[in-house]
């Protein structure tokens, strides 16, 4: 694995020390901690973005098939 040295401006203070004693607690160095939290990070990014396409219908039983344009009657009069 390739590191890369880098200067990190405008961390919360409170937030890395928190970070540090984690890597400690954890046999690790910050870099890895870091590199790690990034990594959690991004895949949870990655995760979150979705298609809607891919969003599958809930059937909620008889006699709610027009269950959404009843609600948009009663929110908004139509």
């Amino acid at each position: 694995m390739k590191t890369t040295q880098i200067t990190v401006k405008e961390v919360n203070e409170e937030i890395f020390r928190e970070l540090k004693a984690a890597a400690v607690r954890n046999k690790m160095t910050v870099g890895a901690t870091l590199s790690l939290a990034i990594e959690t990070w991004l895949s949870q990014l990655k995760k979150k973005k979705g298609n809607l396409s891919e969003l599958k219908s809930i059937n909620w039983g008889p006699g709610t098939e027009h269950l959404s344009e009843q609600i948009d009657e009663i929110i908004y009069g139509e």
